[in-house]
């Protein structure tokens, strides 16, 4: 299985002056932009760790997700949540050539852990010996970053700051994600069931 964003998190996406707020930068200055590049890629890479972390797409964006087999003859579970939409499912032969799979043949099955896509009838189209299915879908919490849930936005402001107040530091306990972060994540983490032997 493979997961690709085929769209990334839009500039204006990016709550720049939030983090400078919480960052107590100073402002009325002249080069008030000046860090404006730098707190951007401090954010994209908190967003980034989070979803890692999570599982969860925040801001609403086109994935690509291949896989060589399905989760289950009727089922395919997605990488990432929460799904919005499907967009389409192809079947990808060992040489490359794509045919659609026909959004009557399947629905999504909305889940806060493991979204799915479910087989209309029995199963879902075989994949080629040698192929792969394609999936095309959006998914993350909101379309703008004041719309997610004020512990997901709370959580990439912290984390973005702790980035940005270690920047210089390599050692890794500068680098590890800070408690307060990972309490504000604990209930978005994927579930874990069963005992392993």
């Amino acid at each position: 299985m493979m997961l690709t964003e085929e769209t990334l998190v839009p500039e204006a996406a990016l709550p720049v002056d939030s983090l400078k707020q919480h960052l107590r930068m100073g402002s009325g200055f002249g080069e008030d932009d000046l860090q404006d590049a730098v707190l951007g890629s401090f954010l994209r890479a908190a967003i980034a760790a989070i979803e890692g972390r999570t599982a969860k797409a925040l801001i609403a964006r086109q994935f690509l997700q291949i896989v060589q087999g399905w989760t289950r003859p009727d089922a395919q579970t997605f990488a990432i949540a929460p799904v919005r939409s499907v967009e389409s499912v192809s079947l990808v032969d060992r040489f490359g050539a794509a045919s659609p799979v026909a959004p009557s043949a399947y629905r999504l099955v909305r889940d806060a852990q493991a979204p799915t896509l479910r087989a209309l009838a029995t199963s879902l189209p075989a994949i080629p010996e040698g192929g792969a299915a394609e999936l095309r879908f959006v998914a993350g919490f909101a379309e703008a970053f004041d719309d997610l849930p004020p512990d997901l936005s709370q959580a990439v402001l912290m984390l973005a700051a702790h980035f940005y107040d270690h920047r210089e530091d390599t050692g890794l306990a500068a680098g590890c994600m800070p408690f307060g972060v990972t309490s504000l994540l604990s209930r978005y983490r994927p579930m874990r069931m069963g005992f392993s032997a």
